[in-house]
């Protein structure tokens, strides 16, 4: 066996993770058969890469060694990819994007602002999976979202632009819950509900959920981790779960979308592009068609229109290239 591109992935995705759990997840992959993989590398690269232990895996000095090889070799083909693309005529735009609301509209806003491009767009349970494969040139730009102050740390070589600034969290319940019927929820009021959330997303969800409701005076039961948006409409559809979602979401049989009074958790939408694989004026038309996409979602909610309506210096810029 020799190493190849997709071992020293998984080297490093075991590194940033800091568990053979979380990284297998990242990588859609089983634990058993990341540890059957790593078990190989290792006996390839002469010794073992991590120390294991309960709270996670530690390189070893050798493992040190293999993460920095693998961190040169793979921005060396982030490199060639990026160079080879540029070249192109008309390369293929890659856009990997997490599970936002905007995502349902984006493609033809996309088709619309780049006529005749082929389009490619991935969705990722993870910003942290998005992040990784844009530095390693497998995608050339990505849309993600943050939650509260946490910010998705980026790659060098990467440009970054605000799509929307503050968007404030509403939650969604089932239209038989006793609070269904309220205008707006105080987060306390939901303090004895069990919660669902996306999988790992790497956005800063779970921690400003928890920080926001332990302002509110409690710890969230949070039993369902779903990836599946449909599936988790369903477990809320039949009373067993509330969820924080975007205020675009759109109306779902058996649920309804509640503001949370005082806005306690907010999140912003983001567009990182490699700058290597793509040109400003490309960016900016990516930008363009994520931004209406977002606008065509919002008069899902008339309660967030108005929010969004009466808050003009959040609106993204149009037409500007």
């Amino acid at each position: 066996m020799q190493l190849e591109l997709r071992h020293l992935e998984a080297v490093l995705q075991v590194a940033e993770a800091g568990s053979l759990g979380r990284a297998a997840a990242r990588l859609g992959v089983s634990q058993p058969a990341l540890s059957a993989q790593l078990r190989r590398i290792e006996r390839v690269a002469g010794g073992e890469l991590f120390v294991r232990s309960r709270s996670g895996v530690e390189p070893t000095p050798l493992g040190d060694f293999v993460l920095s090889a693998a961190r040169r070799v793979l921005s060396e083909m982030n490199a060639l990819t990026a160079g080879t693309r540029a070249a192109a005529p008309h390369p293929a735009l890659r856009l990997g994007c997490i599970l936002l609301v905007l995502v349902d509209q984006l493609l033809g806003h996309l088709e619309a602002e780049l006529p005749g491009h082929e389009i490619d767009i991935t969705i990722e349970e993870s910003a942290t999976v998005l992040v990784r494969r844009l530095g390693t040139g497998q995608y050339d730009a990505i849309l993600f979202g943050e939650l509260a102050d946490h910010e998705v740390p980026l790659p060098d070589g990467v440009a970054v632009r605000t799509l929307i600034a503050k968007e404030p969290a509403c939650v969604r319940l089932s239209n038989s819950h006793p609070l269904a019927g309220q205008k707006e929820i105080e987060l306390a009021d939901l303090a004895g509900e069990t919660w669902t959330t996306l999988t790992d997303d790497g956005d800063g969800g779970p921690e400003a959920m928890d920080d926001a409701c332990q302002r509110a005076g409690f710890t969230p039961k949070l039993r369902y981790r779903i990836a599946d948006r449909q599936m988790r409409w369903e477990l809320i559809a039949a009373g067993r779960a509330v969820s924080l979602c975007q205020p675009t979401s759109p109306y779902v049989e058996g649920t309804v979308l509640r503001p949370l009074a005082g806005d306690p958790v907010t999140g912003r939408i983001r567009l990182a592009w490699n700058r290597a694989a793509v040109c400003e004026q490309r960016a900016a038309q990516i930008y363009q068609a994520a931004a209406r996409a977002y606008l065509d979602s919002i008069p899902t909610n008339a309660t967030f229109q108005a929010w969004w309506e009466s808050r003009p210096e959040l609106h993204p810029t149009l037409d500007q290239v």
